[in-house]
């Protein structure tokens, strides 16, 4: 019998976006824009605090910080695959189970991009409906982030 507070699990998630591939592949793999998004409402992710090498065998990483709290929350990855503007890959090997994400940016031929992000391996506490809420408000931000440039 399988215990769902340990039982890794699966995640997919379609989002279209209003900006080209190579312009939603750059902003989710470059610092100073990750630094305006990443992360759900009420967090911030600080500029000196993201680190991205983007090449198979290079570091993602992410600390996004509580803007109440302070606490902080790190994204400790290494690139498996990367290749613009088509697709990027990355591993948690500090997540139970080394949960894996790997993001497909289509061009839908009309300016607009869909992104298919799809993710094994995934914690308990990742799928929770309140972890599911807050990674839509970074969808959120990520919109108007685009929606500004």
């Amino acid at each position: 019998m399988s215990d769902p507070q340990t039982e890794l699990g699966e995640l997919t998630i379609r989002r279209t976006f209003a900006a080209r591939p190579e312009v939603v592949f750059e902003c989710m793999t470059t610092p100073a824009h990750l630094t305006h998004f990443w992360g759900p409402l009420g967090m911030s992710t600080p500029l000196d605090r993201i680190t991205v090498e983007p090449r198979p065998g290079g570091r993602f990483e992410t600390v996004m910080v509580n803007d109440e709290t302070g606490d902080e929350y790190p994204v400790n990855g290494v690139f498996m695959e990367f290749d613009p503007p088509r697709t990027f890959s990355f591993t948690e090997a500090g997540v139970d189970g080394g949960m894996m994400t790997k993001i497909v940016f289509n061009d839908l031929g009309d300016g607009r991009t869909e992104t298919v992000t799809h993710q094994t391996n995934v914690p308990p506490m990742l799928m929770s409906p309140e972890a599911q809420a807050g990674l839509e408000t970074s969808f959120v931000k990520f919109d108007a982030y685009l929606a500004s440039l």
